[in-house]
């Protein structure tokens, strides 16, 4: 897995990682059962401080995407059996939201964002 950090980014780092390894996970650069590395090695070879890394990690067991498993470390979960839940489709709505917004005020139209969106599923796959 390939994580690039851009320090001098407004995006705080934990979000940046954060984002990358949901990325990796869709588009199945990590699977299900996967170990992440330990927020140690991860922060050593990313130049940041582990709590970035742990505070990143549970960042995505909040939203169902790794399990931390006490002196084991994260493991990739797999797609819930029992479906996508309402609580996950409002998340990713309010996400979108603000994105769909921006999209609009710059002048792309409902086709636009429709593409675009198939775009990048269709990257992500």
């Amino acid at each position: 897995m390939f994580l690039q950090i851009e320090p001098q980014s407004d995006v705080p780092i934990y979000t940046q990682l954060t984002q990358q390894i949901i990325e990796g996970i869709a588009s199945g650069q990590l699977k299900s059962g996967e170990s992440l590395p330990s927020v140690r090695a991860l922060a050593a070879d990313l130049g940041v401080n582990m709590h970035t890394v742990n505070k990143s990690y549970h960042e995505l067991e909040k939203k169902g995407m790794i399990r931390i498993i006490p002196k084991s470390g994260a493991v990739v979960t797999g797609p819930n059996d029992l479906g996508v839940t309402n609580a996950q489709i409002q998340q990713v709505e309010r996400m979108l939201r603000p994105v769909v917004a921006e999209g609009l005020v710059v002048g792309l139209g409902a086709q636009d964002l429709q593409q675009l969106v198939q775009k990048l599923i269709k990257n992500l796959s």
